[in-house]
């Protein structure tokens, strides 16, 4: 039963990945189709009418007679190269016009001569003796070299490495009608190649540039490597004999396979797989290469890159078509399609030009692959830089979603600052409101309750004047307390003074007034209303006391602020020259509620009340806090 509940689930996965392979494989075939038919369609079409294609052909001692397109055997000396012998008309009424020679195809460099006189020799232009461009030439033959009749052409095919030498046919006539051939052929095989290895230039940098930013991404920098290595290819000029440049001939043709094997490390990266060491092994035949056109002669590199350089492209292109493959069946997404088939595409122009090299497609010798290799990284790269641009763009956009989120959160919180400063505006008004109804509860509510008291009992008017000054003073101390002194208790003192010396003068007390230091109480911008009328009420139970209790004659007031180092702290006392009272052992006095009172009122304040006692007079000292607390319950 186990063994059933494996083998379903291999079941399953097996016709899913028939399922995405099937299709994928019919549409590379049809690509496959499209591509040989796109190369049989799209070659350019020559001037028939004035093609010369029956020469005789001297090679290596022999002369017979051949047919154009023509292949001569490899060689590696340029002594002796094989002469090719053909004739053409020209009629004196076309003497108006001028005439070229047109040579479509030729592998590796041709001397040309009219009647004798050499018209063209292509070895002058390293460029036009590139196979993988089909490089076409074309010379204007001077009027004067021209006979009314016949006339002998003669063209010197030079050849050298392992492939063999190839000459199509040859067409002699007018410019005008020869040279829309060459120019169409020059837009295909030579300018588009140019521009595709320009771009290609230009998207190396932004590649090198993009990797530089981003470092944990390797897959640009691997690109923009291989495409480097395609642009050195492309503009390097290579040597011509017999001016032989080993070290160059060693790079361009060691570039390619170091340029198809990179294209595999991207292939993988790409995808998100990990590279395999051994893979790195797909590196050797491109590095042998280089080595051997370093220490050897000229002819062995090419030999070399013929056995090995030549394979290990098609087979870097066939395990890149593996890769694409197996990322279609996993991903099921547009860049492992389109990708794929662009390595398909590249891939069978790749065999199109094997066929061609090896002679089993005859009088082909047009080479494709590096022109759709070409194209192939540019549209990678393309791809690349505009998921690059992509990501930009969301990053930019995520980016402005965020400052629109962070604004409308700012809002929010702003609105919600406005309701909690109203909540708090409204709770200390709430809070100051019962302060002024309890302030005027205890204190003005009690005298005027004494003083209906005493009118209902008869008392004489002095005893009903002296509670309603009582009175009217503790209402000027409810109202002066709500006086905005900004954290200065100074102010209030300097009221509460001008009242003190108000209430002591018809008793005949003297009030000395000293502030000890120059900048007197400390500010304190926490400072409340109902801070201030704890203390100056404790400030009144002191003098109140002194004046009824004590029979003082002189009340000397002392306001200093003390620094102890960890902060300001101010200090008030309050002494007498009375005849004092006896304390408590916790430093209360015994039966009197005036002196707990205001041991409670400056707890509340958050500060400490002192008082000593003897028979010279009475002193009472408070300490103010360094901060007053926040709100009326937090003393107690």
């Amino acid at each position: 039963m186990s063994e059933i509940a494996v083998k379903a689930p291999r079941r399953t996965r097996r016709r899913l990945i028939v399922s995405r392979l099937v299709p994928y494989l019919l549409l590379q075939a049809l690509i496959v189709i499209c591509t040989i038919l796109g190369l049989r369609l799209l070659q350019p079409s020559d001037p028939e009418d004035f093609a010369v294609n029956v020469f005789s052909a001297r090679e290596a001692g022999a002369t017979r007679a051949v047919t154009l397109p023509h292949f001569t055997a490899s060689r590696y000396s340029l002594a002796d190269p094989p002469l090719y012998t053909g004739t053409f008309a020209f009629r004196g009424e076309d003497a108006g016009s001028g005439w070229s020679v047109y040579l479509p195809r030729f592998s590796n460099a041709v001397e040309v001569a009219v009647n004798g006189v050499v018209v063209l020799d292509s070895r002058r232009d390293a460029n036009a003796n590139r196979p993988d461009r089909n490089t076409p030439q074309i010379a204007a033959i001077p009027s004067s070299l021209l006979r009314d009749g016949s006339n002998e052409i003669t063209v010197r095919l030079f050849v050298w490495g392992p492939l063999k030498g190839f000459l199509d046919t040859v067409y002699v006539g007018p410019d005008k009608s020869l040279r829309p051939a060459y120019e169409t052929r020059t837009l295909l095989f030579v300018t588009l190649q140019v521009v595709f290895s320009a771009w290609q230039a230009i998207l190396a940098v932004i590649l090198a540039i993009m990797w530089l930013m981003r470092r944990h991404e390797p897959v640009y920098g691997v690109l923009a490597v291989a495409m480097v290595l395609g642009v050195i290819q492309a503009f390097l000029p290579p040597p011509v004999p017999p001016a032989m440049t080993s070290r160059i001939a060693a790079v361009l043709l060691a570039s390619a396979p170091i340029e198809s094997a990179l294209i595999v490390v991207f292939g993988v990266l790409f995808f998100g797989w990990r590279w395999p060491r051994y893979a790195t092994l797909v590196f050797a035949p491109g590095l042998i290469i280089f080595g051997v056109g370093l220490i050897a002669g000229p002819p062995m590199p090419r030999i070399l890159f013929l056995v090995l350089g030549i394979p290990t492209v098609g087979l870097c292109l066939f395990l890149m078509a593996c890769v694409t493959a197996t990322a279609v069946i996993r991903r099921q997404d547009a860049a492992s399609f389109t990708i794929g088939c662009a390595v398909t595409i590249v891939l069978t122009c790749w065999v199109h030009d094997m066929l061609s090299v090896f002679d089993i497609m005859p009088n082909e010798r047009i080479f494709v692959s590096r022109l759709s290799y070409s194209a192939m990284l540019v549209a990678i790269g393309a791809g690349l830089t505009w998921r690059f641009a992509r990501a930009l763009n969301q990053v930019d956009s995520f980016a402005g979603q965020l400052v629109a989120r962070v604004r409308e959160a700012e809002e929010r919180l702003k609105a919600s600052f406005v309701r909690e400063e109203e909540r708090a505006r409204a709770a200390v008004l709430a809070n100051e409101r019962t302060r002024l109804m309890r302030d005027l509860h205890d204190g003005l509510g009690g005298q005027l309750v004494s003083i209906v008291a005493l009118s209902e009992r008869g008392h004489e008017g002095a005893t009903i004047t002296d509670a309603a000054r009582a009175a009217l003073k503790d209402l000027r101390l409810v109202i002066d307390s709500m006086d905005d002194i900004g954290g200065d208790l100074m102010l209030a003192l300097g009221s509460w003074r001008e009242r003190a010396t108000a209430q002591l003068r018809p008793h005949d007390i003297a009030l000395d007034w000293r502030v000890a230091t120059p900048q007197g109480l400390p500010l304190h911008p926490e400072l409340r209303p109902w801070h201030v009328i704890q203390i100056v009420r404790i400030l009144d139970e002191a003098v109140t006391n002194a004046v009824k209790h004590a029979e003082a004659r002189h009340i000397a007031v002392c306001i200093e602020t003390l620094d102890d180092g960890q902060g300001p702290c101010g200090v008030m006392s309050v002494t007498d020259d009375g005849k004092g009272f006896a304390l408590a052992g916790n430093g209360a006095t015994a039966g009197q509620r005036g002196l707990r009172n205001m041991r409670s009122r400056a707890t509340r304040c958050g500060a400490v009340l002192d008082l000593s006692s003897d028979g010279s007079g009475t002193r009472v000292r408070l300490q103010l806090p360094r901060r007053f607390p926040d709100s009326d319950a937090a003393a107690g």
